[in-house]
């Protein structure tokens, strides 16, 4: 199990989960964070500081987003688990789902 980030950190990346998370474990696209669930420890300490409420553990993800579990496990496909994102740094690419999506505009 993971945590997943979904639609409402699309085209705002707020960060503060990142600054959060003590894994290192959430990098960022050109229009989205993405977790890596190969390197999340699940210890949530993410979800709370989340201005956007983007974040959820699995199972809570709610349906309307539910395809943002399976976004978040691909935009790894390549990468797979760099060992964090400070030092691989923002990756200039999204999932092709986040990429056809239209600006969100808050």
């Amino acid at each position: 199990m993971t945590y997943v980030i979904a639609l409402p950190c699309v085209d705002v990346k707020d960060r503060a989960c990142v600054e959060e998370c003590p894994v290192d474990c959430i990098y960022e696209g050109n229009r989205t964070l993405y977790i890596n669930p190969e390197e999340c420890v699940d210890c949530g300490a993410c979800e709370p500081v989340c201005p956007r409420e983007a974040i959820f553990y699995e199972d809570d993800l709610p349906e309307e987003w539910a395809e943002f579990k399976d976004i978040n496990a691909a935009f790894f496909d390549g990468l797979g688990a760099p060992g964090g994102a400070a030092r691989l740094g923002p990756v200039d690419k999204d999932h092709p789902a986040v990429e056809a999506l239209p600006f969100q505009n808050e």
